[in-house]
């Protein structure tokens, strides 16, 4: 049916419907609007100075499927309900489906920004269930793939972040830097974003001759763009207005709200997995928590700026001190895939690839269950792993920063103006991928 066509059809039945018709349709479009089916709250909902507004989630500020129903007095936020729309992925049920080392190709897609940490973080707690360490060189190289993703998370948070207020220009340095780390990820993992680098018991291969130069060579020059970055946004009296005094909270509610992360510690909350309760070889290294003290939107970005610094420092200490060869996986042919020449020149090696590739029945995992949790660039992100002694999970449940964090808008954004909300959002970095349930 052609479009004018459509529109005459649709002029017909409009102009056959009875007033009466017409009424009942705006009255129950009302109730959708404030949630409520009875009279009385239509009335006063009528009556009331406030009116309802849609945000998202086709506002350029929501990125992605993120939705906030707003009630207005003014410009002022009376009341917010955030939804976090839906992606359609079912992560969580696809990992009663893939055995482990497949569902690490599932982990890419939930923060889509850091997919790394996503599967590091998979993969530890996978370990833990399976009660085993990997080879020193692979955990270092894991440490310097996970802050190498902290750096690139938080420039696109802190890019995107400048742009939604009207700094275009932190948004090209921040993305510039961000396509460097892809070159980066590329020559050590073959791919850019969803990499499913990690393996169960170590890594898919060792880094390749010279990266690490190329990874030191990037640190020097990001130092350079970190202090234009800072000198484009500290000082600035704009961004300082949007951003000072917007989105306040405090350490105790933050606790108890269940926030983590960049946001947490801008309330000065001491708190970090890293060191509160180190994996990998995090306790072998020098850095520094970055802390705050007013919990608002201006110093969640000084925390996210801190941590970058702090990173780049980690990740020259483990170039440093890694070693400079060895294994990057575990010595267990039921865990790790074998050498390639052991696939194709013995039947050993054969039948060890087919068992845990080709025919569905993946890793021997014990019985039992696990929750680990990692410090991934929005906060802690968490595993919780039930295994029934198959090589596929019998139930894999995440806990997500991000949907923890979009469920406290409401707090931060009532009282504040419409304008702060964009603000309070891309302080908090909500990731829908992470979101999605």
């Amino acid at each position: 049916m052609s479009v004018e066509n459509l529109e005459q059809v649709e002029s017909t039945i409009f102009a056959s419907t009875s007033d009466e018709l017409k009424t009942k349709v705006k009255d129950r479009q009302k109730k959708r609007l404030i949630g409520e089916d009875d009279e009385e709250s239509v009335q006063a909902w009528q009556k009331s100075d406030t009116m309802v507004l849609n945000f998202g989630p086709q506002h350029p500020a929501t990125h992605g499927t993120l939705r906030m129903v707003m009630e207005l007095s003014g410009e002022t936020i009376v009341k917010l309900d955030p939804s976090p729309g839906y992606l359609h992925t079912g992560f969580e049920k696809l990992g009663e489906h893939y055995t482990f080392n497949q569902f690490i190709a599932v982990t890419d897609r939930m923060n889509y920004l850091s997919p790394l940490s996503n599967n590091i973080g998979f993969a530890e707690a996978a370990e833990r269930l399976l009660g085993i360490d990997v080879p020193l060189r692979a955990q270092y190289i894991r440490v310097i793939q996970a802050e190498l993703s902290r750096i690139a998370d938080h420039l696109v948070s802190i890019g995107t972040h400048a742009l939604d207020l009207g700094a275009f220009t932190v948004f090209l340095y921040a993305f510039r830097q961000r396509e460097f780390i892809y070159d980066l990820f590329e020559i050590s993992t073959g791919s850019r974003l969803t990499t499913s680098y990690t393996r169960i018991g170590g890594l898919f291969r060792d880094f390749p001759e010279g990266h690490e130069q190329q990874i030191k060579g990037w640190c020097d020059q990001f130092r350079i763009v970190f202090d234009q970055i800072e000198g484009l946004l500290n000082h600035n009296k704009i961004f300082q207005d949007r951003t000072q005094n917007v989105g306040k909270i405090d350490a105790k509610t933050a606790i108890n709200m269940g926030m983590t992360g960049p946001g947490l510690r801008a309330c000065g909350i001491d708190y970090d997995i890293r060191k509160d309760e180190p994996y990998l070889v995090y306790d072998r290294l020098d850095f520094v928590v970055p802390v705050g003290s007013e919990g608002d939107v201006f110093e969640r970005y000084l925390v996210r700026m801190e941590e970058m610094k702090q990173s780049c420092n980690m990740i020259e200490q483990c170039l440093r001190d890694m070693p400079k060869s060895g294994p990057v996986n575990v010595d267990d042919h039921t865990i790790s895939l074998p050498n390639k020449s052991k696939v194709y020149g013995s039947i050993e090696g054969l039948i060890h690839h087919f068992k845990i590739i080709m025919d569905h029945h993946g890793i021997d995992m014990p019985k039992g269950e696990v929750y680990h949790a990692t410090e991934a660039p929005n906060g802690e992100l968490g595993w919780y792993i039930v295994s029934d002694g198959k090589g596929v999970p019998y139930k894999v449940h995440v806990r997500p920063p991000s949907f923890i964090h979009f469920s406290m808008m409401p707090y931060l954004c009532q009282g504040g103006l419409v304008g702060d909300a964009v603000a309070v959002l891309g302080s908090l970095n909500v990731i829908a991928g992470e979101c999605d349930r």
